[in-house]
């Protein structure tokens, strides 16, 4: 299958989502996958279906609903994983199954407690049975960096003559390093000679931030799909990052001469969503969507892509994505185009929706003088993503300054009822915290707070995120507001809704990747 077309396979809402905390809702999987597929993903890996009847449902309905992609569902070398796997995935136009087992000695003496033998039938059975559902299955070699070659060839030939036509080769821990990964792929592709026939794919996970560096070079060596995730989320360190995979081949195509389908200007908007669904901020410096990816401090460097932007941007901010941050909107701006600017988002809403958002906007618009994309982006992911809330923010009140005690009161709706609660701190957000855990009878312990600024200005929008944790559950939630207390609060009572949901939804036989 010599191509110099790379299958771009994500898997931000399966491994991803397994990083500690970022578990998504099937609503939140369900508008990232429509993102997934606006960006020009071939496959999107919708989950783990047997893990849960939550995610077996949110696989399931991203079946039903994206048209333009592969839909996958993550499924264990045993019938009964293959079985309910298709079951999530079969309402898709393009279905497939991916299942794995483990090769590595490691694996196989402290994990599967099997020998090679018991393995390799396995594999065999795993794939015959998927392929009496469908014709694209996808089998992965769990731990294939740290399994001894000859094995792996074995592994490998029987799963592509059991009918998989798709051949993974997972860094499951990180391991290696761009030229072993090169020999390992090399020698797979001289000895196991049915490879040819299939497309062969790799996983790389960050543990020695060589995940897109080792994905680069098996591409060189014959891979024609790499699995990857947005923000390289994921557990661990995380995954090899999606959008530096892609613009690595894109902006040095003259010595990585293969192709990806993605519209990339869709890359920083869904590392936005991304971002604020999971609750886990871009760090500055990361490469391609980071905040500082195209700023210039340094007055020389100011001065040379004044003059011409090559200079010192080796890519224009407009062909990943991220705008300007012009102008767009303010007090005086009308529906129509209000309505438009919501439509760009993805959002057709009903009449008495867009009110209620039109007339947050306008609230907005009354606090800044001016109104940037980023804090319409901020306003519509607040109003869509915490509008099914169990815990409701309704009101907040604080008072501290000099020789007085902070305190704060809150109202919190859940359940239909409003809830008043009062309390005093060592300062506005800790008295905050203090009130909103009274009224909700919640007691989480804070792991983190983190404060930035959405844009620039004394009147800005500053961002809150915070992360919980209570009985092992973690959870992650975000805020934004021209007050930075009150975006304290809505960013508790976000991360406390996410903490509900996720002890509600656990889940069991969780995979820890491939």
């Amino acid at each position: 299958m010599a191509s110099d077309y790379v299958n771009i396979f994500d898997t931000t809402l399966r491994d991803g989502e397994q990083a500690p905390g970022c578990s998504m809702t099937a609503d939140e999987k369900l508008r990232v996958a429509y993102q997934l597929e606006k960006l020009g993903v071939d496959i999107i890996e919708a989950g783990f279906p047997i893990s849960s009847e939550e995610d077996f449902l949110s696989v399931k309905t991203i079946a039903e609903k994206i048209k333009s992609c592969q839909i996958a569902g993550l499924c264990r070398a045993s019938f009964k994983d293959i079985d309910r796997g298709w079951e999530a995935v079969k309402a898709s136009e393009s279905p497939r199954i991916h299942t794995f087992i483990a090769t590595s000695d490691i694996h196989l003496k402290y994990k599967l407690k099997k020998s090679k033998e018991q393995v390799l039938e396995m594999i065999s059975g795993a794939v015959k049975h998927a392929k009496n559902y469908t014709d694209n299955v996808e089998f992965s070699c769990e731990d294939a960096t740290r399994t001894d070659i000859e094995y792996l060839c074995k592994a490998v030939d029987i799963a592509v003559k059991a009918g998989a036509t798709t051949i993974n080769i997972p860094d499951t821990v990180g391991y290696t390093v761009p030229e072993e990964f090169a020999e390992i792929i090399r020698t797979l592709k001289t000895n196991v000679p049915a490879l040819d026939d299939v497309i062969l794919s790799v996983h790389c996970h960050n543990d020695l931030g060589l995940a897109v560096a080792n994905s680069l070079a098996a591409i060189k060596e014959g891979a024609r799909q790499v699995e990857c995730t947005i923000n390289g989320l994921g557990e661990r360190a995380g995954n090899a990052s999606l959008e530096e995979v892609v613009m690595s081949l894109k902006v040095r195509n003259d010595k990585q001469p293969y192709k990806t389908g993605l519209n990339t200007e869709y890359i920083y908007p869904v590392s936005r969503l991304v971002s604020q669904v999971t609750g886990v901020n871009v760090q500055p410096n990361k490469a391609i969507v980071g905040a500082n990816a195209f700023a210039h401090e340094a007055g020389i460097h100011q001065d040379g892509v004044l003059k011409e932007r090559i200079t010192y941007e080796i890519m224009s901010p407009n062909e990943v994505g991220i705008p300007s941050n012009k102008i767009v909107l303010g007090k005086h701006s009308g529906r129509h185009a209000f309505k438009n600017r919501l439509e760009e988002y993805g959002f057709t809403l009903e009449d008495e929706e867009f009110e209620l958002t039109f007339k947050k906007f306008k609230d907005l618009a009354d606090k800044k003088k001016y109104v940037f994309d980023e804090d319409i982006e901020a306003l519509i992911n607040e109003e869509f993503l915490n509008s099914s809330d169990f815990y409701q923010l309704v009101s907040t009140n604080f008072a501290g300054g000099t020789g007085m005690s902070p305190s704060a009161t809150v109202l919190i709706k859940m359940d239909n009822k409003e809830v008043t609660a009062s309390e005093n701190g060592g300062g506005p957000v800790d008295a905050i915290y203090k009130a909103i855990k009274k009224a909700t009878d919640q007691y989480p312990k804070l792991e983190s707070y983190a404060v930035s600024s959405i844009t620039g200005g004394t009147d800005a929008q500053g961002k809150v995120t915070v992360r919980i944790s209570e009985d092992g559950v973690v959870s992650q939630g975000q805020g934004a507001d021209t007050d930075i207390v009150v975006a304290s609060a809505k960013a508790f009572v976000n991360a406390l809704n996410k903490l509900r949901w996720r002890k509600q939804h656990p889940r069991r036989s969780t995979p820890k990747g491939v």
